[in-house]
């Protein structure tokens, strides 16, 4: 018993050694990757027994050839243990970071979601508030003058389609996020779909007067669902309209790659603060710090925050993605889609 005692007391104080110095060196690597810390960890335990390993082989007063066999044996156990120990440690410190990007993701979300029930309620509250004093003082024949009727009729028409557009969109990003939608593909001419967008908010920009350009040919195919391009490419106008100053210019633009095609829209809107441009494409992002939207009057009725959270969630549906960057007078967002393949 007493010579067992002398064994484990001979190993026990290079391991100890060992351990102090892992000790030391985790504590200068606190600040370092989850990998080089499980690394660490399998040399000091590693280190340590191979430590104790020989210095019980020396104290034995083993042959030469004897020693070097227990140790040769040693530290082949050790080269696979640290081999097997990395390989796992890496993925075990990838699943840390995974997780971790997981739970903050998750927060994300979930602040996400009670920042749109509250830009949503608000958004709700004020038209219906609004609705609801003009039917009560048409009820109760408060007004009674023609023109007076007749300026709530359209004040009520008004608050009821912006109502209607944000129910809209809610139902738009909420079939992204659920990933209920369904797309169908096709050969699809962008031209098209920007004459049409363009016409359609002509009227807006007239209202606003800003200019609103855009090219008779040069427009490229490209692979997509029909309504849903022409829902980012609505938005991408009316976004640029609503924050375009008067007498500013919005510039519709394409062109074409090997396989991809792009369309730009470009505004004179002064330009986006640097710390805003990654938020911009964010779920109730209206932008208060960034460009300043025109005072909301009559059909110029101000957004929900979702219009360029829609555009992300269909453009990335497509299989392409969408970007902003600031110009000398503006901003421009620039969406890339694929384009169709030729046989």
């Amino acid at each position: 018993m007493g010579e067992l005692a002398l064994i484990f007391a001979f190993a026990l104080g290079p391991a100890l050694c060992v351990g102090a110095a892992g000790a030391l060196a985790l504590r200068l690597l606190r600040g370092r990757s989850v990998t080089v810390h499980i690394v660490t960890l399998l040399v000091v335990a590693v280190t340590a027994m191979v430590a104790a390993v020989a210095a019980v082989a020396e104290a034995m007063f083993l042959s030469a050839h004897d020693r070097d066999v227990v140790l040769i044996t040693v530290a082949a156990a050790a080269m696979v243990s640290l081999t097997v120990g990395w390989l796992f440690g890496r993925r075990l410190a990838a699943a840390a970071v995974w997780a971790d990007q997981a739970r903050q993701r998750e927060r994300q979300i979930e602040q996400g979601r009670r920042d749109l029930v509250a830009w949503v309620s608000h958004d709700l509250r004020t038209p219906l508030a609004g609705l609801r004093a003009m039917a009560e003082a048409l009820e109760d024949r408060v007004v009674d003058d023609p023109a007076t009727v007749s300026e709530y009729h359209h004040r009520i028409r008004v608050e009821t389609d912006r109502m209607t557009r944000l129910v809209d969109d809610l139902f738009e990003l909420s079939r992204i996020n659920a990933g209920a939608l369904r797309l169908t593909m096709s050969a699809v001419p962008l031209g098209d779909v920007v004459s049409d967008a363009v016409a359609s908010t002509a009227p807006l920009a007239t209202a606003c007067r800003v200019h609103l350009l855009a090219p008779d040919s040069g427009w490229p195919t490209v692979l997509a669902s029909e309504p849903e391009l022409a829902r980012v490419v609505g938005n991408l106008l009316i976004n640029a309209v609503r924050y375009t100053p008067s007498e500013g210019t919005v510039r519709v633009e394409a062109g074409a790659e090997t396989d991809w095609a792009w369309l730009a829209v470009a505004d004179t809107c002064g330009g986006i603060p640097e710390d805003d441009l990654p938020r911009v494409f964010d779920v109730a992002f209206r932008g208060e710090r960034a460009r300043t939207p025109r005072p909301s009057t009559g059909e110029v009725a101000s957004s929900g925050g979702l219009g360029l959270a829609i555009v992300r969630g269909l453009v990335e549906a497509h299989g392409g993605r969408v970007q902003v960057r600031n110009t000398t007078t503006g901003c421009r967002f620039e969406v890339r889609l694929p384009r169709p393949r030729t046989i």
